[in-house]
């Protein structure tokens, strides 16, 4: 499995190109930003880009998505099934504050403990509300790695000051359900740099 960082958007937030190299699948984590160079980074890689999954529905996560949709339309959006009120309202997801109304009509929705298969990966859906309504975090077991969206971050967790968002439930969502994952689980988190589950437990201040 490769994962390349692509920060995107004005938030720079991270969006992951993930390739399965066993059978060239790919899929895309949260892109808040779309353009050229990411583009052309895609296509270069030669991979069969087939979803896009989303942690969670703010604006910085998935306004790159009109754009990614227009170079690569047959490509299938994957959300939590409680964001999806959310992803369509531009006021909720914040996208209108941008100056850009996006509004996602995920193609799939999951729930806490579903799992789907991109190529060869398997990969497990957790729900972990907090930060957002329907926050989710994805985790491939056979690889020990974890998208954390804004879940949970290097030393630090997202943000519980917006609409639909609440400290208890996300400290709750850490502790039942990130915290169970092997310590030397790798965290790719939606800003900043990545971590592991072990680390955080011992050193992150908020939880």
């Amino acid at each position: 499995m490769q994962i390349t960082n692509m920060p995107s958007g004005m938030l720079g937030v991270n969006t992951y190109f993930v390739v399965d190299e066993t059978t060239n699948k790919a899929f895309i984590v949260d892109p808040g930003g779309w353009n050229e160079k990411m583009k052309d980074y895609v296509m270069s890689s030669g991979a069969d880009l087939e979803y896009i999954l989303l942690t969670h529905g703010h604006s910085d996560h998935i306004m790159g998505i009109p754009a990614l949709q227009q170079d690569f339309p047959d490509v299938k959006i994957v959300a939590c099934v409680h964001e999806t009120q959310m992803l369509g309202d531009p006021d909720f997801n914040m996208s209108r504050q941008f100056g850009q109304l996006t509004r996602v009509h995920p193609d799939i929705t999951v729930d806490d403990g579903d799992t789907m298969t991109i190529g060869s990966l398997e990969l497990q859906f957790l729900f972990t509300p907090g930060h957002s309504p329907g926050g989710m975090c994805i985790y491939i077991p056979a690889w020990k790695t974890c998208f954390s969206g804004d879940t949970l971050f290097q030393q630090s967790i997202g943000r519980t000051d917006f609409p639909g968002c609440s400290f208890k439930k996300l400290k709750d969502s850490i502790h039942t359900k990130l915290w169970t994952l092997p310590d030397d689980t790798d965290v790719y988190p939606g800003h900043m740099g990545p971590t592991n589950i072990g680390w955080e437990k011992e050193h992150n201040p908020f939880v």
